[in-house]
């Protein structure tokens, strides 16, 4: 079954149009190579995609000595080709078009003040108002650029001040979030609360009091050391105590 013909125009499909490039652009490398070889050519071939990759091939040892030889080989064919009223006409061209340089250059000396020996007062006042209205237009074009960046930093502070207002809101509404969660909270003995720290000390100062309860103590307690001693020595045997 033979092969359809292919309709020539642009591929609207991405991806089949690059895969299509990729095997038409080796097999018209493999070609060049191929026709270099057979026939002893010197064969140039340069190619660009759509994205502006280079892809060459040259038969030669540098692309730059076929280039040379191309455009030798051109200019002398366009040259051969040119009659006698052409190269006139080309000859009037090029004096036309240097007359004019020469007159845009003169000019310009004049703007920036150079040259005006030959000029009179009428010559200086039109000179004075290309100036102005030169002048003029360079302030418009300027004032617009301001105006034009001024709006923006503009735009750029509405835009941060509605952020900042809008951070600001998320902030109040979490701190008052948090507020009537501890208010509830408070209300309720929860098993977690913190208890206050009490510094660690290792002795408590003596009170007044403390002190005379300690000394009463002590006395009673001898006074009870000694009746226990009489008690035993009312029992014991005289020759015991």
């Amino acid at each position: 079954m033979g092969r359809g013909k292919v309709e020539l125009k642009r591929i609207e499909n991405k991806i089949n149009r690059q895969v299509t490039f990729a095997k038409r652009r080796n097999g018209l490398l493999k070609k060049a190579y191929e026709l270099s070889i057979l026939c002893d050519a010197e064969v140039a071939l340069i190619i660009f995609s759509s994205k502006g990759k280079l892809y060459e091939f040259c038969s030669s040892s540098s692309m730059t000595k076929t280039l040379e030889r191309y455009h030798k080989s051109s200019y002398g064919l366009i040259e051969a080709q040119q009659s006698p009223d052409d190269e006139q006409s080309s000859y009037l061209e090029c004096l036309k078009l240097k007359s004019r340089v020469e007159v845009l250059q003169q000019s310009q000396r004049h703007l920036l003040g150079e040259d005006l020996g030959k000029f009179g007062v009428r010559e200086l006042d039109q000179l004075e108002c290309v100036l102005d209205t030169s002048l003029k237009r360079i302030r418009s074009k300027q004032s617009q650029h301001m105006f034009e960046q001024l709006s923006g930093l503009q735009r750029k502070e509405k835009d941060l001040m509605d952020i900042n207002r809008a951070l600001q809101k998320k902030l109040e509404e979490g701190s008052g979030s948090s507020q009537l969660w501890g208010e509830a909270n408070g209300n309720q003995a929860s098993p977690y609360r913190l208890q206050p720290s009490r510094p660690f000390v290792f002795f408590e100062p003596l009170v007044g009091s403390n002190s005379r309860q300690i000394r009463n103590n002590s006395q009673l307690v001898q006074n009870n050391a000694e009746g226990s001693a009489q008690n035993v020595n009312a029992i014991l045997p005289a020759w015991m105590q």
